[in-house]
């Protein structure tokens, strides 16, 4: 008798350097024990030292990706990555209601942790709107919390202020992740607010190191993983935050400026 995987998809962009985007979470897929699969939304050129040029997939061909697993797979849970601008946004928000693909990851891909933009100012609105309202769970980055509630967060209890806005917004669980700049900083503390209105905080070491590409879409593509395996959703975001820590703890040597993290290294 034949292994059986859990099935998932990452609806994401490509990152030719494979330190992020659904390469990454491909990566994070294979060593989680799920069968991963793609949906393409965009095709990104770059290396260590940055992105040279990137551009959208065609609309009908974002269509037919769906339509292609969709008529042939049973996929348990799928996460969203890169995507664009607010055509993009809507294209795939239509396909994902067309389908059944299991719980929704959103990784609302905005601004990068070093606070570079990601996502063209007028589709904010359209992710408000649109996409957050389909997320089993949501994973912004400090930052992109700020964006998506149009708030300052200063404190913890600014986080969790921004954390109950994106549940009013129609996330169903928020994981709002540390901010990551400062110098002299030792720990990274980060939010978790459940469905049932539970809160708590998830902590680990600062680790200073260039070797952080992926992080994001690494750890919401393990919370993606295990969600298909049958795993809780407070017992996947502790999973995913665990996996990333080792991961960044465990240094790979690829390229020259900000390398990837090391997936091999969590073994639990």
């Amino acid at each position: 008798m034949a292994n059986e995987f859990p099935q998932v998809v990452t609806i994401a962009g490509s990152d030719s350097d494979g330190s992020a985007g659904l390469q990454a979470d491909l990566n994070t897929f294979f060593t989680r024990n799920v069968y991963g699969m793609s949906i393409v939304t965009a095709c990104v050129a770059g290396n260590s030292y940055g992105i040279q040029a990137s551009t959208s997939m065609p609309t009908d061909f974002i269509n037919q990706q769906f339509t292609s697993l969709a008529d042939d797979f049973d996929l348990k849970a799928a996460k969203t990555g890169m995507l664009a601008d607010a055509e993009l946004i809507n294209n795939v928000v239509t396909n994902y209601k067309r389908v059944d693909f299991g719980p929704l990851v959103v990784d609302p891909v905005i601004v990068t942790k070093h606070g570079a933009m990601l996502l063209e100012t007028a589709a904010f609105e359209t992710l408000r709107e649109q996409l957050v309202p389909l997320a089993t769970v949501i994973t912004p980055n400090f930052f992109e919390a700020q964006k998506l509630v149009d708030m300052v967060i200063e404190t913890d209890e600014d986080m969790l202020t921004a954390a109950k806005k994106l549940h009013t917004m129609g996330a169903n669980n928020v994981m709002i992740k540390g901010q990551h700049s400062d110098a002299d900083q030792t720990e990274v503390r980060d939010l978790v607010l459940l469905e049932n209105g539970e809160h708590f905080w998830l902590s680990a070491p600062y680790i200073h190191t260039d070797r952080v590409n992926g992080t994001g879409d690494s750890l919401s593509a393990c919370i993606t993983a295990e969600l298909a395996k049958g795993k809780s959703v407070k017992e996947a975001i502790t999973i995913a935050k665990q996996y990333v820590n080792v991961s960044i703890a465990n240094q790979i040597e690829v390229g020259h400026k900000y390398g990837p993290i090391n997936h091999w290294a969590y073994t639990n």
